[in-house]
């Protein structure tokens, strides 16, 4: 399998984009996406209202398009184009021979292939699995004794067009007992075995796509962050007895995954194998493994450990970005006025202070649904933040919304016994993170606890210090700063006259730089 793919080739007839980068600069990339679709012969148009046409998509669902190259051409009839969903996608894209992949492997899994992610086949041969993978229209059902387990993968298009593979999974929801396998469904497996249970397929609107879904899961009462990636979905009020719902999309109530009530049979309409995350559900695939060992054991999940007690505080301050510019520092406007609407929907009163009257976080007007309760336009020093709280007495203070200046300010209060003093608790990201963050030296020092790959680095609080650690990783090599406003005097030093001139500058600005070796050789 390519370690980085998903398939062996581009699936998409066309690429629409708003704007493309025509320079590439991901570490791993070989090619632009421009090259790679061009040597797969999939056409490409930058520079379009991509907004425009997610609003068409959004007001009458998904459409029919075409993509023409010549401005004078007569409008298409649409009424004669066929439809993808019109195609049996499955056969088009399902693999023509049986596969094995890890053979020799202890737990051996029986895969339907209707369009399977290869992400898939590493997740689950990294487990231990001897996966043989058979076309969606192979006659499964009547192998199955060989195997552990049964899985029914993804696929693209219409699932009542499986006819096939639904016959062959109605056998196998009915074994008799002695003769249970475990089985997993993702994404098209769902509606497969939702087709299988007695559920109807229906077409949705636009899907849910993108990486960002919430699912309920009914057994454990946990919210999930999810990939997601389809059409089509299971109405489960025509479920036949023995099977519930096990997820459901808490946006907009759709099936997201089924399962039998005493059987080992569930399912998943999300992607738990995303290789680009979040990987919330990939424990599914252990779920699944485990109950191909203890076939007669009810399936059950994983709790995640409970969070951490909610503060109980009636007053909250908010440190602001302090003074900005225009173009910079937006994010910290953006993020502390979310921070405020967050706060005041919880019933929070909030304080903010910012010396800066040009933001959206210290608008006072009507208009402003969410806006802070207390505004101080002051500068973020201890000096004056300690003023604030002996006034308005907040029971609880933000320290991360405001960037690199709020962030110091609350170090240097922490440190000197303010906040503890006067009782203020901090909410959401700690000072000790903080410090272990911002500390070059101790940031490297946590990602070596856990084992995680850092290019070699010395800290340093002298020039002669940086002079020193550059004998060690050799020029060019990168100066970070500590403690900086937007990394202010950080980058790459070519010889130690170059060094020399960037470490006072930085040194200038920060208590210290990490000296490292650049990973540009």
């Amino acid at each position: 399998l390519p370690k980085y793919f998903e398939s062996t080739k581009i699936h998409a007839a066309g690429l629409l984009v708003q704007d493309y980068s025509h320079h590439y600069s991901h570490w791993n990339a070989v090619s632009s996406l421009g090259d790679w679709l061009k040597e797969e012969g999939v056409p490409g148009l930058s520079g379009l209202d991509t907004r425009l046409l997610t609003k068409k998509i959004r007001e009458k669902g998904a459409l029919l398009g075409r993509i023409e190259i010549d401005l004078d051409a007569p409008g298409p009839d649409f009424e004669k184009m066929v439809s993808p969903n019109a195609r049996h996608l499955v056969d088009e894209v399902s693999t023509k021979e049986v596969k094995v992949y890890g053979k020799g492997n202890a737990t051996k899994v029986l895969a339907v292939d209707g369009g399977m992610k290869f992400n898939i086949i590493r997740q689950l041969v990294k487990r231990g699995v001897e996966l043989t993978v058979v076309p969606w229209n192979h006659p499964f059902a009547a192998e199955l004794h060989k195997f552990d387990g049964l899985f029914l993968s993804n696929g693209p298009g219409n699932p009542t067009m499986c006819d096939v593979t639904i016959k062959e999974l109605e056998k196998v929801v009915n074994f008799p007992d002695d003769q249970v396998k475990p089985i997993f469904g993702i994404c098209l497996g769902n509606q497969l075995m939702g087709l299988a249970a007695g559920g109807q397929a229906k077409k949705l609107p636009f899907g849910n796509r993108g990486q960002n879904q919430p699912v309920v899961n009914h057994q454990t009462g946990e919210c999930y962050i999810t990939p997601q990636n389809h059409g089509f979905v299971i109405d489960c009020d025509t479920l036949k007895p023995g099977w519930k719902t096990l997820f459901t999309n808490a946006n907009d109530g759709s099936n997201e995954g089924i399962a039998h009530e005493t059987r080992p049979y569930f399912t998943a309409q999300f992607h738990p194998e995303a290789a680009s995350g979040p990987t919330d559900t990939e424990f599914m695939f252990d779920t699944f493994l485990e109950a191909c060992k203890k076939p007669t054991d009810k399936i059950t999940f994983p709790v995640r450990k409970p969070a951490p007690p909610r503060p109980d505080v009636k007053k909250v301050l908010l440190l602001g970005s302090g003074g900005t510019s225009i173009g910079q520092a937006g994010e910290f406007d953006y993020s502390g006025g979310q921070a405020i609407k967050a706060l005041k929907e919880e019933g929070i009163e909030v304080v903010l202070i910012n010396p800066n009257i040009a933001s959206v976080q210290t608008n006072s007007d009507d208009k402003s649904a969410q806006k802070a309760d207390h505004v101080f336009f002051l500068p973020v020093t201890p000096e004056y933040v300690e003023e604030v709280i002996k006034k308005e007495k907040p029971d609880g203070i933000v320290i991360s919304m405001g960037g690199q200046t709020a962030l110091n300010c609350a170090i240097e209060m922490w440190e000197a016994g303010t906040l503890q003093k006067y009782g203020v608790k901090v909410l959401g990201t700690q000072v000790d993170v903080v410090i272990n963050t911002e500390d070059r030296q101790l940031f490297s020092d946590r990602l070596n606890e856990i084992d995680e790959k850092i290019a070699e680095s010395y800290s340093a609080d002298t020039v002669d210090e940086a002079l020193e650690a550059a004998k060690k990783v050799g020029f060019p090599l990168m100066i970070r700063s500590a403690f900086a406003l937007g990394g202010l005097g950080s980058g790459i030093c070519q010889d130690e006259a170059h060094l020399r001139e960037m470490a006072s500058k930085a040194l200038s600005v920060a208590p210290q730089i990490l000296v490292e070796k650049s990973m540009k050789g």
